[in-house]
């Protein structure tokens, strides 16, 4: 199993926002973006943009949140609207795999090194999340009220003042990078610039730090999220304090200026099956265990805790989820498959329902 440093793509942010959009150099790199997500679903993106200073002190904000006492971090639950903002307890949110034969079949077809470690016993996940919305609230009533609901700051007193701020902070980083390649990949597509982007404008983007204890889960081989594919359309995440230094490519600083960018499960409509969702497991390996007895012992003042920041980037929830009519030849010549199977392969729904089937699916939403 290959480093993302050895697989994916590197996507220079930096040159797509110092050039015009015609330039060559600008063109190039919006089609390497769109390869790379039809052809491994991820990418990572360099963005000068990011302020390491700025990452650390996210980190630290949401390491210590989350190394409250559980009676305090309950008090910021809202299973009510589906955890979509606030905490959501360790053991809550179930990976979909397991009971979900198109993924077992996808699992099947992975070559042996490459499967989950395992996905029978359906287990839920041993991690933490708090969200914290990130996008404009819609100039129109939508259908899907509990999707769209309101940002909660945490009720212990020591977070209210900087809570905010620090959530607003980070999110801009990522949202802004998430954007900035929806713009490259529509461009590199042969797609108006805006496509990708406008269908999301007022889409409730979360930005959602995900945090596992590794004073409880730091054993080798540990599952902290099961097999599965996210449920937004684009999913860009950065590692927490310690990340070991094979996991970022060489050539550029780490780790405040690379973001993993990852496509999920809407981005298979309204592409057309073009670029698939990518799937992925986070587990304890070698790397985790070293980073743990090295935070031991450089910093055993701080919380022993994994944190993943991770943004997800939404679809507006009254937005018709369908395939673009301009890629279903495309999907139709590289599959060998008519337009009619292309377009039955993901039937029409509002994105709010395909988001709340999901959440369905997961635990979430009862």
């Amino acid at each position: 199993m290959s480093n993302l440093s050895e697989t994916l793509p590197v996507i220079d942010l930096d040159l797509f926002l110092a050039h015009d959009n015609t330039s060559e150099q600008v063109q190039q790199e919006c089609k390497k973006a769109a390869n790379a997500l039809i052809t491994y679903g991820a990418l990572l993106v360099h963005d000068s943009r990011v302020s390491e200073e700025d990452n650390n002190v996210f980190l630290d904000l949401v390491e210590d949140y989350f190394a409250q006492p559980v009676q305090e971090l309950k008090k910021d639950e809202h299973p009510e609207i589906s955890y979509q903002v606030g905490v959501t307890l360790e053991c809550t949110e179930k990976p979909k795999c397991a009971v979900d034969q198109p993924c077992l079949d996808i699992i099947a077809r992975l070559d042996p090194a490459e499967r989950p470690l395992d996905i029978s016993g359906h287990h839920p996940d041993p991690k933490c999340r708090f969200f914290w919305k990130m996008g404009s609230p819609p100039p129109y009533e939508t259908q899907y009220p509990a999707l769209n609901a309101p940002n909660v700051i945490p009720q212990a007193p020591v977070f209210r003042d900087i809570w905010q701020p620090t959530m607003e902070k980070w999110g801009r980083y990522m949202k802004d990078a998430v954007e900035n390649i929806a713009e490259m990949t529509a461009i590199g597509l042969g797609l108006p610039r805006e496509t990708i982007k406008d269908a999301g404008k007022y889409g409730p983007h979360l930005l959602g730090p995900t945090a596992s204890d590794l004073t409880k889960y730091g054993k080798k081989d540990t599952i902290l999220a099961g097999f599965h594919t996210d449920l937004n359309y684009t999913l860009a995440f950065i590692s927490g304090h310690g990340i070991p230094e094979n996991e970022f490519p060489s050539g550029f600083p780490r780790p405040d200026a690379i973001f993993s960018y990852k496509q999920e499960s809407r981005s298979n409509t309204s592409l057309g099956g073009l670029i698939k969702a990518g799937f992925h497991e986070v587990v304890v390996n070698e790397a985790t265990v070293d980073t743990i007895a090295k935070r031991k012992l450089n910093h055993p003042d701080r919380p022993l805790i994994r944190i993943s920041s991770t943004f997800f980037w939404h679809l507006s929830s009254d937005y018709d989820l369908l395939p673009l009519p301009t890629l279903i030849e495309r999907v139709k010549t590289l599959e060998e498959a008519p337009d009619s199977e292309v377009v039955s392969l993901y039937p029409p729904m509002k994105v709010g329902q395909q988001v709340q089937n999901e959440l369905k699916h997961i635990a979430l939403m009862t």
